[in-house]
């Protein structure tokens, strides 16, 4: 049957790095499963167990899984209905001097479940530095655009000017934030299956996988309270990643900014003027699916019944891939959004030269009281023109004219020679720029530091499709 056949996720398909992939794949999952199968019979033969060391070279000549064994371990599957004990005996027909020392005093959690963390591990370390790019590409976005004043919105309607590497460094914190979750929650222990174990089979163990040590409490499993932990962090992503696809999309809308558009790409089957932000779609579509995924892992944890049930196995299986293949797939498409970022500053003071005018009003307010003019009488004659104004933009389609009327109004001729003067945007963007230098270059610059060797070599993502 032709792969064109069945169901594949699209996460695979379409959306996810190879890398990402290839650390959930069936063939990384059972080799690792016959990599905690050597350390265990390393660990009890150097602490006196009587394991051959016939036996263990045999299990590591075979460590990763070929498709002949994947063979073999389906048919025992069928016979067992037991996927572990499948791919022990499979291992023992591969590495037969081995084949009654494999799995010696072990439950099968200890595979399914430190295989779980290994993976977890790696796939933590995997998406970490692509969380980096990102933050830095923003980073040098906000730099260059430090001081270039845009209209700010609350409520999505006109408000005070900020400068667009402000608003970038809005998104930066964020992503900075997750950052920091997902580097706490890499701080992963590893799950001792078997509280007869002496100690220091533990201690070996753990040194062979390289985890600094194991959970002092388990039972069959490591707590699921730990797969809820890394699901939180990393599906925080997911939340911070939607709400910068939104202003991304909503400020392609108004023209001012674009998601990087090929020469040949196709905005619309039908329009074929159109741009779409097909990129940061995509990411808003991810980005929802990631952020909530925690309630699974909640779920899964508060339905564990004393000391295990199997109803964790099935939803885990799938729910544990798609968090980290969903983060991969955000980060990879943000990194290639960030890093081609399109700006049109004409389009932006435009919008600024709608709004400017009656912002600028309090100042002229100010300038006239400094002229001995009651504040109370020039606050009505600028409403008065401040409507009309407001009503050839609304009614008419006009530009705001506004300066126009105050500088033909007798009332307002004490200050007709300044009020050219008090519309420069970078009067109202306060200290923007300097927030802005002072956290990339500060906070943010510090914060990426140990990612340095990897941003130097690191690419930018290209998306396939």
């Amino acid at each position: 049957m032709s792969s064109y056949d069945k169901y594949q996720t699209p996460l695979a398909t379409r959306y996810a790095s190879q890398e990402m992939m290839s650390i959930f794949s069936a063939r990384t999952r059972a080799s690792t499963w016959r990599q905690l199968w050597v350390w265990l019979a390393e660990a009890e033969q150097e602490l006196g167990l009587n394991i051959p060391e016939e036996a263990i070279q045999q299990m590591r000549e075979h460590v990763t899984v070929t498709d002949k064994a994947f063979d073999v371990a389906r048919e025992y599957e069928n016979k067992f209905r037991h996927d572990v004990m499948a791919h022990v005996h499979a291992y023992g027909e591969d590495a037969p001097a081995a084949a009654g020392h494999i799995h010696l005093g072990a439950t099968s959690c200890y595979v399914t479940d430190n295989a779980d963390l290994i993976f977890i591990q790696k796939a933590l370390d995997l998406i970490l530095p692509k969380l980096a790019k990102v933050i830095q590409n923003l980073k040098e976005f906000a730099l260059k655009y430090k001081d270039t004043p845009t209209l700010g919105f609350t409520h999505y309607q006109p408000a005070q000017l900020i400068t667009i590497g402000k608003r970038a460094c809005q998104w930066i914190q964020e992503l900075v934030m997750d950052l920091e979750d997902i580097e706490t929650a890499t701080f992963l222990e590893l799950f001792d299956g078997n509280a007869d174990k002496i100690v220091e089979l533990n201690k070996v163990l753990c040194k062979k996988a390289g985890f600094p040590s194991a959970y002092p409490i388990s039972t069959q499993t490591y707590t699921r309270k730990v797969d809820l932990r890394v699901a939180n962090a990393v599906c925080a992503l997911g939340a911070t990643a939607e709400r910068i696809a939104a202003d991304i999309r909503h400020l392609a809308n108004l023209k001012e900014m674009e998601e990087p558009f090929e020469k040949s790409q196709i905005g619309s089957s039908a329009m074929a003027y159109k741009r779409n932000p097909m990129r940061s779609e995509r990411i808003a579509a991810l980005s929802r699916k990631l952020a909530n995924l925690p309630v699974n892992f909640s779920n899964t944890f508060k339905a564990q019944w004393f000391e295990r049930t199997l109803d964790d196995s099935a939803i885990r299986r799938m729910d544990i891939p798609e968090m980290f293949l969903l983060a991969d797939s955000i980060l990879l498409a943000l990194d290639n959004v960030t890093n081609g970022l399109v700006v049109y500053p004409q389009v932006v003071r435009a919008r600024i030269d709608q709004e400017l005018p009656f912002m600028a009003t309090e100042s002229i307010l100010m300038k006239l009281a400094q002229h001995g003019v009651s504040r109370q009488d020039a606050h009505e004659e600028i409403r008065v023109l401040s409507h009309q104004a407001s009503a050839v933009v609304k009614q008419e389609g006009g530009k705001n004219d506004l300066l126009e009327r105050i500088k033909k109004a007798e009332f307002f001729k004490p200050v007709w020679g300044e009020i050219d003067g008090l519309v420069d945007p970078a009067l109202f963007i306060g200290n923007s720029p300097r927030i802005v230098e002072d956290y990339c270059n500060g906070e943010v610059a510090e914060r990426l530091s140990k990612y340095q060797e990897t941003l130097s070599k690191a690419e930018t993502a290209q998306l396939s499709i």
